[in-house]
């Protein structure tokens, strides 16, 4: 694909280990991607409550006064308010903190007790959301919820690519991704029918819902197995040969070159005690600027400006209360289906070809989406009528945007990380790759509407301007891991033309 690229994958990979999918693997890895619940449902309620009125009667009056009472104000400027979005954006500054912390649980007992962890902190944060009687009880809710988010995408998208057949690594990855945008769709559906419940607690019912989901990563972490590579770090060498024995639906003869590499990394990681000094190594250098520039791209993408917000901007541009919310779960139902689409190709087709025609896609309309809100509401925000036709216009731009993310960046930037490091530092560079994430989803968050309320329509100029840079970024730096065994990631390091400076001089594989 120019640029000096060579695909490690125009010949074999050097190893082709055996395997199939089995029944099994199938069901431990749908079970463990549903991890992805929890964090796919706080996006999709955060945005939905508050934007509901009793809700903001109780802990934010201001802002509901604002919104509810003054018609004439600027329409960029409706929800600007540091509190609300401090109640939206805690949890990832909790989830950022945590990641550390996950990282050595993660490492030091396994990839199933970090789960376990992390839907045990959410729950309570769950319980003590849904009972809030003031904003301090709301705020230490969404840290407890952005503690569990932390072990949870710590672990989950390790777990999955240990546990996978490389071959369909990337398919069975990406149902992390799927879960998260069926907990948004969940959480939309949920926001649309909770406002209806007489009383004002509709949004008591959506933020205690999240303790569903949470309910169930906690029973299903005492089922799940452990993966080889957790065994292996635990001295557990017979242990990780049966469970790999399972999981590959093959024989002791046959899993064992795939065994032997494994044993050799987890040697090698054992090897290293300091992973968080180790992986500024020179040898890692590729590993780790991916580690931050993937997660860093994928929330500039502006898609958590949708996600997070979705019924407040459907508001802006003109819908009602239920058609606002309405509108979300129709991206909610977008976002979801079009995983799918990933599921499908990103083992067919290659990360690379996804990202880029994602970045395409969701550039162009980014585009369409700031030429059409600047045409009705310009600089000052003031419209008097909206047709039927713009509005639909809009959400059907938004709707082509949400299914780009959803088949690129949105699986993607959880797979492509938990896929390309060696096992001595993986733990410490997916917290990495976590606490990159959620800190610059802590800032959007926060930042979102008072950037809004400033920059008006060019806010999607804004992130237009990065998926540009990112779209760049994958075609000349980012090479093809499809088909390429996890323990045997570094040959496509070395085949990069940029990154092979880096990597040191072949030696005799063990």
């Amino acid at each position: 694909m120019g640029a000096g690229w060579t695909d490690p994958n125009d010949g074999d990979p050097k190893k082709n280990y055996p395997g199939e999918i089995t029944f099994y693997v199938l069901v431990t890895c749908i079970v463990a991607a549903m991890g992805g619940l929890i964090f796919g449902y706080d996006i999709g309620i955060s945005g939905g409550v508050t934007s509901m009125a009793p809700f903001l009667q109780k802990f934010f009056p201001s802002v509901y006064h604002k919104e509810a009472l003054d018609k004439s104000t600027n329409q960029y400027c409706k929800f600007d308010s540091v509190t609300l979005t401090m109640f939206t954006s805690s949890l990832y500054l909790a989830a950022l903190v945590a990641s550390f912390g996950a990282s050595w649980v993660t490492k030091k007992l396994g990839r199933k007790i970090s789960m376990l962890t992390g839907g045990l902190v959410f729950l309570a944060g769950a319980v003590i959301n849904a009972a809030a009687l003031n904003i301090a009880m709301l705020i230490i809710g969404r840290i407890l919820l952005g503690i569990g988010v932390g072990f949870a995408n710590q672990a989950v998208p390790l777990y999955l690519s240990e546990m996978a057949p490389y071959k369909l690594r990337g398919s069975l990855n990406i149902i992390f991704q799927l879960c998260i945008t069926i907990g948004i769709l969940i959480a939309n559906v949920v926001n649309y029918l909770t406002p209806k419940i007489k009383g004002g607690y509709g949004w008591r019912v959506s933020l205690g819902g999240a303790a569903v989901p949470a309910l169930f990563i906690v029973i299903s972490s005492f089922f799940l197995p452990n993966t080889p590579n957790s065994m292996l770090e635990k001295n557990e060498p017979e242990k990780a040969r049966a469970i790999l024995k399972r999981i590959r639906g093959v024989s002791d003869k046959e899993i064992e070159a795939e065994f032997e590499d494994l044993v050799a990394a987890s040697e090698a990681s054992k090897a290293v005690k300091h992973p968080w000094r180790n992986i500024r190594n020179r040898k890692y250098r590729p590993q780790l600027i991916m580690s931050m520039a993937i997660p860093f791209f994928q929330q500039f993408t502006g898609i958590n400006v949708i996600m997070f917000y979705a019924p407040q901007l459907f508001k802006t541009i003109g819908f009602g209360d239920n058609a606002s919310l309405l509108s979300a779960l129709i991206t909610g139902g977008i976002n979801c289906f079009a995983t799918l689409v990933s599921i499908y190709g990103t083992d067919r087709w290659g990360r690379r070809f996804l990202f880029l025609e994602g970045g395409i896609q969701m550039l162009i309309f980014q585009v369409l989406v700031t030429i059409f809100i600047g045409w009705k509401f310009g600089v000052t925000g003031q419209v008097i009528d909206l047709p039927k036709w713009f509005a639909g216009l809009v959400v059907f731009f938004i709707c082509a945007y949400v299914a780009a993310f959803a088949w690129s960046w949105g699986p993607l930037g959880w797979l492509v990380p938990s896929e390309i490091f060696p096992l001595e530092i993986r733990s410490a560079a997916q917290s990495i790759t976590v606490s990159v994430n959620m800190l610059f989803t802590f800032i959007v968050a926060q930042l979102f509407l008072t950037m809004l309320c400033h920059l008006k329509f060019g806010l999607f100029i804004f992130f237009a301007f990065f998926v540009v840079l990112m779209t760049l970024f994958v075609y000349f730096f980012l090479p093809e891991t499809k088909n390429i065994p996890i323990e045997e990631m570094t040959l496509v390091w070395k085949k990069h033309w940029f990154w092979r400076r880096f990597m040191p001089e072949d030696r005799p594989q063990v």
